[in-house]
């Protein structure tokens, strides 16, 4: 039986007896079994996920109301919580901590019969480029086991890319889904802000997180997006409106498509000559489909790291606060501690990354200094806004690299985090601004994969992925040499 299959093409198997779903669950868990220890892609394995393939083949067998992802395996980034199991963030401080409910998202995917197959690695609280910063242990790139798979939704985007399940879901705070994506050579989309629901995600920075799908094709995303977007009375950043089906029509083409290549991310410093080459390659592909491209200007991207990590480290700052282990934390003795060096003590299971970033957001919102960073931050992202609004209004399309870099080796970067932050130059303006945006694979240089990246306006998803999905079009791939 062949794992190696898009999800599309699994509801066709099922359907159509090539196997049951417990043939493939059983399947894909001897998978999990024995490449797992290398690229721990998983945090923890759903122990009762045989049984559940046999009640959807029971179902099936006789005949009743069955949903339309027929046992489909899915893993689930380890911050979003599945009921029953552990939800750690990759943290020691959650380490025991079992999710008392599901995710808006995870309930929606079990009314279709989905097989949540495990909980995937991450950067801990999601604050990561790479998947290096797990209190549990680092994933591994399938295509190089010597290499980051991306963060910080790396385990995910490992498990997909695998063949460890068909599609996952992960997390986007600044590119944590597309930049795994692009080092994977998967599929990853940040859908607009408030699309799918956030309820059940663990808070790291509210006002830009997006749980996004990630899959083998763009066919795959966009199935799974019809599953999970949609308002949820749970989340009220959630937007209330008439559903699309985003699988309809996905081949129409972009013939006579406009497309701006944003110039800030293209001409980096430190952009890479092969990341370089394969872009332009990719509009020359473009090109060859039918759009009408042209350079256009962003200034205010080169503000968007800083922006960033000013926004999102004041709001994480506030989100981790509940972590002083009298609400949620671990087993750590009273005795012998005031309060405040009782807190002090509990936090130090915090890891390197998490600790840095609760003391720069101490910091950038504090008396006396707020106006130098927090306000002008927020300036900053209102002006890139506005700028990105404007830029729809003659484009239909964003384009430029994923990430600047080839996936590189563990701890190349890891003692210079603002190089690991560099990281995310392309990625931020799209979660910034609230926008849509897609990481499709394009190519493999020395063995490492390159993916694009595509932006369009809010709530054009659909107009979206019909770019993502041509461009796939006139790409043909190999897998991951396990």
């Amino acid at each position: 039986m062949n794992l190696a299959i898009s999800a599309i093409e699994y509801i066709e198997g099922v359907k159509n007896g090539s196997f049951t779903v417990e043939e493939f669950i059983g399947k894909t868990l001897d998978h999990i079994s024995k490449h797992d220890a290398v690229l721990h892609a998983f945090l923890s394995v759903n122990q009762n996920a045989l049984e559940q393939a046999r009640q959807i083949d029971k179902k099936i067998k006789s005949g009743d109301a069955i949903g339309s992802l027929y046992g489909m395996p899915i893993s689930i980034k380890d911050n979003i919580c599945v009921r029953g199991g552990k939800t750690t963030c990759a943290s020691k401080m959650l380490q025991d901590y079992v999710s008392p409910y599901d995710a808006t998202v995870v309930s929606k995917l079990k009314e279709q019969d989905a097989i949540i197959i495990g909980k995937t690695n991450l950067d801990e609280f999601a604050m990561g480029v790479a998947t290096e910063f797990s209190a549990f242990g680092p994933s591994r790139n399938p295509w190089n086991t010597d290499c980051v798979p991306g963060g910080s939704s790396g385990g995910s985007a490992v498990s997909v890319a695998a063949n460890e399940c068909v599609v996952s879901l992960g997390s986007d705070t600044g590119g944590s889904v597309r930049n795994p994506a692009s080092f994977c050579s998967i599929v990853g989309l940040k859908p607009t802000y408030g699309l799918v629901s956030r309820y059940g995600l663990v808070s790291y920075a509210n006002s830009i997180e997006q749980i996004g799908p990630m899959g083998k094709t763009v066919k795959d995303v966009a199935l799974v997006l019809n599953h999970i977007a949609g308002n949820d009375p749970n989340d009220n950043t959630t937007i209330a409106g008439r559903s699309q089906d985003y699988l309809e029509g996905l081949e129409v083409g972009i013939k006579g498509k406009k497309i701006g290549i944003i110039k800030e991310m293209c001409a980096s410093e430190g952009l890479e000559k092969s990341v370089e080459s394969a872009f332009w390659r990719a509009v020359s592909e473009f090109e060859g489909l039918g759009c009408k491209i042209e350079e256009t200007s962003l200034d205010m991207v080169q503000f968007t790291v800083a922006t960033y990590y000013v926004l999102t480290a004041a709001e994480a700052g506030s989100n981790l606060s509940r972590y002083d282990n009298l609400r949620y934390g671990y087993d750590l003795d009273m005795e012998g501690y005031e309060y405040k060096s009782y807190i002090a003590k509990a936090r130090k299971q915090f890891g390197p990354e998490v600790t840095r970033r609760m003391i720069l957001g101490g910091f950038v919102p504090s008396a006396g200094f707020a106006g130098k960073y927090l306000l002008k931050a927020l300036k900053v992202k209102s002006k890139l806004t506005k700028q990105i609004n404007a830029a729809f209004e003659k484009f239909d399309y964003l384009i430029s690299p994923t990430v600047p870099i080839l996936p590189f080796k563990f701890g190349e970067k890891i003692d210079d985090p603002l190089a690991m932050y560099l990281a995310d130059i392309n990625t931020i303006t799209a979660n910034l601004t609230g926008i849509p945006a897609i990481s499709v694979p394009f190519e493999i240089s020395n063995g490492l994969p390159i993916g694009i990246q595509i932006h369009a306006n809010r709530l054009q998803e659909k107009q979206l992925l019909h770019a993502a999905y041509a461009l796939e079009s006139v790409t043909d791939l190999p897998e991951a040499p396990l």
